[in-house]
């Protein structure tokens, strides 16, 4: 059972519990009502179920469990919510929270400009007229991402050029004062160039004029990816697991 004096009634508060983590500015960036909980150094927090059915935390993994556990006892959490969660083994769940789906990722930022790539200047700011090329390319290079042409949660959209052909693709999904790269991809045939370097470099320069910070995420399988970033300034990592209650 949660107790009132665990309860963090609005953003400022739930921000100010975290130490105004990247994570969480990011995250909370949308001004949406949202309602947090503590416990043990840990903080979770949930938006309205009619903004989506997402909730974070930040802290010891343990404790984050726990309030999972006493918010599903509550009936707080219901079958379907999807939770980005501090990163844990699954057995941690077993007789405690049954899960649909569980995958870990990590949450990257910088601060700093990432070193000129070769390619850098080829990367330009796309418009509508570039959305049925976007849709192709990312159907053809990236079917699994969440980022698409007509999301809302896009602010812009980047990309790379060859000739009159988009061979790469990359959506600024920044939220409040983060910027943030999404869906970042390059075309099978134009893979191992350098385009995803030199789109990952020019997008994060555009948007650090625009933001103090940038984060991505990205799969703790995708390792290829993973040094790339680490490579470009991307070397603050905070581990996470995302699951969807079944």
């Amino acid at each position: 059972m949660i107790i009132e004096g665990q309860l963090l009634p609005d953003r400022d508060a739930i921000l100010g519990a975290v130490g105004r983590h990247p994570f969480a500015r990011h995250a909370l960036g949308r001004p949406v009502p949202v309602r947090g909980y503590r416990r043990d150094g840990a903080v979770l927090w949930l938006v309205a179920p009619e903004h989506g059915p997402a909730g974070c935390a930040i802290g010891p993994a343990e404790a984050v469990l726990e309030i999972c556990v006493a918010l599903a006892a509550d009936g707080v959490l219901q079958p379907g919510q999807r939770l980005h969660l501090p990163r844990h083994d699954r057995a941690l769940l077993a007789g405690r929270l049954a899960v649909a789906e569980h995958s870990d990722w990590d949450f990257h930022w910088t601060d700093t400009s990432p070193p000129t790539q070769p390619d850098e200047r080829s990367v330009v700011r796309l418009t509508d007229a570039d959305q049925p090329a976007l849709a192709a390319l990312v159907e053809e290079s990236f079917p699994s991402s969440t980022s698409r042409p007509g999301d809302p949660r896009v602010v812009d959209w980047y990309g790379v050029r060859d000739g009159d052909r988009l061979v790469a693709c990359g959506a600024d999904r920044s939220q409040g004062d983060i910027g943030f790269l999404a869906g970042l991809t390059v075309a099978p045939d134009h893979r191992g160039r350098g385009l995803g370097a030199a789109l990952t470099a020019g997008m994060t320069r555009a948007l650090l004029s625009r933001n103090g910070m940038v984060g991505l995420g990205v799969y703790t399988h995708n390792v290829g990816a993973a040094r790339l970033y680490r490579r470009l300034g991307f070397t603050n990592t905070l581990p996470l697991s995302s699951i969807r209650l079944a």
